[in-house]
């Protein structure tokens, strides 16, 4: 859906001499149709840049990009066609309501006069806007405004929804929503391309992640590839039913253990052996007298993930 193929983009120094800004540096990857892409990094790393460059919103320095097949830059309003486009800061017609926002973009993007209300009625119930629909855009809340400017980004049926930082200022709730929203989207056969601040969020709905940090692509693939990249060692926790025995010491001491902790009940520790060999640790737990009554390998998330890989480009 998005083939992005040594896109670079340079800006003048703010002075006017010295070296130019390197917003986004030979960066190259793909993002497959059904997917939801996330793209990581601090402000600055150059993300919104990539957005506005796949977009067609600003003009590369060198590289190219192409949206289904048509490429941006020689193409950009055939290529517009394929996406949709969620700022992560967008502006609203206070004084409309609901379906004449929508169906106001809905001639812009030139469709059929003859199937716009269908389309305005499809977006307004799929957006979950049905008691909104005749309601002034300037009264409604954050999420619902959110929902809205989705709405204008899929009005047209792009098979790619494009968002930068979809979630910024919504509450809890409205961030639960949202996430249940794109999940609907994707199911619905629609290709996501997102940033956002908020890491926990992406690691629950995205399929493949890129980290980008000044300009340039840290790690890229499948979620749970990239989560597995560049990982020290398998980090085990073992829970016991009562505190009182020693199971730091008697880890301590087996193959393949190293760094390990213990806090009241539970020991946590590295692992480099398999999964039967860490079935052999428990077990020889047990035997020696322990009450083992949980078992699990500890997770990295994608902040701490984030947090790893950018403290190594920095050193």
């Amino acid at each position: 859906m998005i083939e992005v193929d040594n896109l670079s983009k340079e800006y003048d120094a703010p002075t006017g001499k010295g070296a130019p800004i390197v917003a986004a540096n030979q960066l190259s990857f793909q993002v497959a149709a059904g997917e939801i892409f996330g793209l990581v990094g601090p402000n600055g790393a150059g993300k919104t840049t990539t957005l506005k460059m796949i977009c067609g919103l600003v003009v590369p320095t060198s590289g190219r990009v192409a949206v289904n097949g048509v490429n941006v830059e020689r193409q950009p309003e055939e290529a517009q066609r394929h996406l949709g486009y969620l700022a992560d800061f967008f502006s609203l017609y206070d004084d409309l309501m609901v379906w004449e926002y929508l169906d106001y973009f809905a001639r812009a993007y030139k469709m059929d006069r003859y199937l716009i209300r269908k389309r305005v009625d499809e977006v307004i119930q799929g957006l979950g806007l049905e008691t909104k629909r005749e309601a002034m855009i300037g009264g409604l809340s954050r999420g619902m405004k959110q929902r809205v400017g989705l709405g204008r980004a899929i009005i047209h049926d792009p098979p790619l929804l494009v968002l930068d930082e979809p979630a910024a200022g919504l509450d809890p709730k409205a961030r639960v929503e949202l996430k249940e929203l794109l999940r609907g989207l994707q199911r619905g056969g629609k290709t996501i391309f997102i940033t956002s601040h908020i890491l926990s969020d992406l690691e629950e709905i995205c399929s493949s992640i890129a980290i980008i940090e000044r300009g340039r692509l840290l790690r890229i693939g499948r979620l749970e590839d990239v989560m597995k990249e560049g990982k020290a060692a398998r980090r085990v926790r073992i829970r016991l039913a009562t505190p009182g025995f020693a199971a730091s010491d008697w880890l301590a001491i087996r193959a393949g253990v190293s760094s390990v902790t213990a806090v009241n009940s539970e020991a946590t520790f590295n692992f480099a052996g398999s999964d039967l060999e860490l079935a052999e640790i428990v077990r020889g737990l047990v035997s020696v007298g322990a009450l083992v009554c949980g078992v699990e390998e500890i997770t990295e998330t994608l902040e701490e993930l984030y947090s790893r890989v950018s403290s190594d480009e920095v050193m």
